[in-house]
C-alpha cells in the first residue's frame, strides 16, 4: 500500500550571476522599488512655492475660455465704476488673467489658451470703450481701443503662449520619458501538441 506524500516538492531556484558593483548600484533601487535618495539640490525659490500653494483647477479649453472672458468683463466692469475706464489698471489686470488662463487650462486642451486670451481682452474692453451714439458708435469704440491698447493684447497673448509652450514641452518630455509597453504576444506562437 502505498501511503500519499505530506511534503510538497520544492521547486530548485537556479543560482543568480553576481552583480558588478555598478550594475547593482544602477540596477538596485529599481528592482526593489525604492527610489534613490533625493539629490541636496538649490534651495527652491519663494515665489515657486508660492506658486505651488496656489489652486491649480484644470480647465477644458472652453472652459478656460470662459474663465478669461468673464474674469476680464468683471475687471472692465469694476475699472468703468472704480477708476474711470483707466486702460493701465485694465492691461496690467489683464496679464495675470492670461497667465492664469495658460496655468489652469488642462494639458488635452493647452492650444486654447492663446486662443481665448484676446477674445476675453475684446470682451472686456467694452464697458471702458466709452462709445456713444447706439451700437455702431460702440462698435467703433471698442475697435479703436482694441487698436490702441494692442499692446496690452499681444503681451497678454505673449505670456499665454510661452507658458502653453513651455506646458507642451514638459507633457511631452513626460511622455517621452515613460517606458513603452513592449509588444503584445503574438497569437501565431501557440504551443506545439505531441
Amino acid at each position: 500500500m502505498e501511503q500519499p506524500r505530506t511534503r510538497h516538492p520544492q521547486s530548485r531556484q537556479r543560482p543568480q550571476p553576481p552583480l558588478s558593483s555598478q550594475s547593482a548600484l544602477a540596477d538596485g533601487p529599481a528592482v526593489y522599488g525604492v527610489r534613490p535618495p533625493a539629490r541636496p539640490g538649490r534651495p527652491v525659490p519663494p515665489v515657486v512655492l508660492a506658486l505651488r500653494r496656489l489652486p491649480s483647477p484644470r480647465l477644458t479649453g472652453l472652459g478656460a475660455g470662459l474663465f478669461a472672458s468673464v474674469a476680464m468683463v468683471v475687471i472692465g466692469t469694476l475699472d468703468w465704476l472704480l477708476l474711470d475706464g483707466s486702460p493701465v489698471a485694465y492691461g496690467l489686470l489683464f496679464l495675470p488673467v492670461c497667465a492664469l488662463t495658460a496655468l489652469w487650462v488642462r494639458e488635452a486642451d493647452i492650444v486654447t489658451a492663446p486662443i481665448g486670451v484676446p477674445i476675453a481682452f475684446a470682451a472686456g474692453i467694452v464697458p471702458i470703450s466709452g462709445g456713444e451714439g447706439g451700437l455702431g458708435g460702440q462698435i467703433m469704440a471698442v475697435v479703436t481701443s482694441l487698436a490702441v491698447h494692442a499692446g496690452w493684447l499681444y503681451g497678454g497673448t505673449l505670456i499665454a503662449g510661452v507658458i502653453a509652450s513651455v506646458r507642451k514641452v514638459r507633457q511631452m518630455g513626460r511622455r517621452r520619458r515613460r517606458p513603452r509597453p513592449g509588444p503584445p504576444p503574438s497569437a501565431s506562437a501557440s504551443p506545439s501538441r505531441r
